[in-house]
């Protein structure tokens, strides 16, 4: 266990200064433990989890890197994927929640103020806020160990990998000593292909997920696809906090901010969502911030529960102001790795939708598509689209659109979709909308 200072001067940002509110609440507050579940609709669940995903609502009139920046603060992170189909799926992401921004205000976030950074959280590229450093900072430290059970072999896998690579660890650290580089341009490297086709096959690709994981080197710009590796320590703004937290705590912050990104969650949608695989005592965890009340016990009614499922104290006003008029309806086209959908067990559960990632599928297995985008509507997943973006024809093709068994069919309803068709259409800079004869009957004459 690492010792967590608590003098005033060690918490000289508003993060930590946070942190250490939590700390003192913990260690010198005694709270009733209150028992009571609160039983709220599907409905309400739903309504709840679209609000804290920025999918409800105006649009701002116009979006700032300020919009981009707080989607970022109150989902923790969005998955970085830059496979453009359509577009990459964390631009689909942002658009969905703040609308047309200017794409330079993600790269000026990203690569010159630098308030935003890449890093692999839940083990897969995503953009997270560079003022929660600290959070990684405090897994990186401890990592593998800071690898949870739940990941079976992983850890023990990653320690063996890094000590039989100790020394390609050192060569790629002390080659980037003379400035960033690419995969292909460490001496070591070797075209490989994996045996499963999913993890690296190469051991410098290998190395430079665990260095990353480490907080040794992190991605510091981009030359087409590909990733430019740097030292942490020379790409890192100034005055960047780097303290570690206790990890009892450490989870305490990471549970709440998980639970507040999905609105409800029980402890295996937690683990998956944020950070994924990284618990090491999520039960403790969990017991003590229902004991201070920071979290409640929440049923939804009609949803088959194993585990028990949660809610933060501070979003129970917003769970109350659900019922009436002030929740917003819009129409979102949600990528393939949109926060919404990257808990398959918790999008199932809460939204009665279930979504495969049907580009991993061979042709003959796929049922809606190669890049479907769901099709939200108020707080209901409706439908999917396939589309693809001809960038030499500037057109958006819609390869089909798929209605839910239970979605509605009014042409108020279709109207909406096709106009934020049109407007995905618009932000890509394409000049028409195609579609095939693959829509439904009861959308086709609005959709067209």
């Amino acid at each position: 266990m690492h010792a967590h200072p608590l003098e005033p001067s060690l918490f000289p940002s508003p993060f930590l200064r946070q942190v250490k509110i939590h700390y003192l609440a913990r260690h010198t507050v005694s709270k009733e433990l209150s028992g009571e579940t609160i039983a709220i609709s599907a409905e309400d669940a739903r309504r709840l989890a679209v609000a804290k995903q920025h999918l409800a609502g105006k649009l701002p009139a116009k979006p700032t890197r300020e919009h981009l920046l707080s989607v970022v603060r109150d989902l923790t992170f969005v998955q970085w994927d830059p496979i453009a189909v359509v577009a990459p799926s964390h631009v689909l992401s942002f658009w969905n929640r703040v609308g047309d921004f200017p794409l330079a205000d993600l790269e000026k976030l990203l690569w010159d103020e630098k308030k935003l950074i890449l890093h692999w959280v839940n083990f897969a590229a995503s953009l997270v806020l560079t003022e929660d450093y600290p959070l990684y900072y405090s897994m990186m430290k401890r990592y593998p160990e800071s690898i949870g059970k739940s990941w079976g072999s992983r850890r023990p896998n990653t320690r063996k990998f890094l000590v039989e690579n100790r020394e390609l660890g050192k060569s790629m650290l002390k080659q980037l000593k003379k400035g960033p580089m690419q995969l292909t341009q460490f001496k070591e490297y070797k075209p490989t292909k994996s045996t499963d086709g999913w993890t690296p096959g190469s051991p410098v690709t290998r190395m430079l997920f665990h260095l990353g994981m480490k907080g040794e080197i992190m991605v510091a710009g981009h030359q087409g696809n590909r990733n430019l590796w740097a030292l942490s320590e020379d790409f890192l703004p100034r005055g960047v906090e780097k303290k570690e937290i206790v990890e009892e705590e450490l989870e305490r912050l990471t549970v709440q901010r998980a639970i507040r990104a999905l609105g409800t969650a029980s402890a295996r949608e937690i683990n998956y969502y944020f950070p994924r695989g990284r618990y090491q005592n999520l039960k403790k965890a969990l017991e003590s911030l229902e004991e201070d009340s920071t979290i409640r016990r929440v049923r939804v009614a009609g949803v088959q529960e194993r585990d028990e499922r949660y809610v933060h104290d501070q979003d129970l006003k917003l769970l109350e102001s659900m019922r009436d008029d002030a929740f917003q309806p819009r129409v979102s086209l949600l990528p393939p790795f949109d926060n919404l959908l990257g808990v398959r067990g918790w999008t199932k559960r809460i939204f009665d939708f279930d979504y495969h990632l049907e580009m991993f599928f061979p042709q003959n297995k796929r049922k809606f598509g190669y890049y479907v985008l769901p099709i939200l509507w108020g707080e209901r997943l409706i439908g999917r689209i396939d589309p693809v973006m001809e960038k030499d024809n500037k057109r958006l093709l819609i390869n089909s659109v798929h209605a839910e068994p239970a979605g509605p069919r009014d042409k108020e309803v279709a109207s909406k979709i096709g106009d934020a068709i049109q407007r995905l259409a618009k932000f890509l800079g394409a000049r028409e909308v195609v579609y095939s004869s693959g829509v439904p009957g009861e959308w086709r004459s609005s959709l067209h």
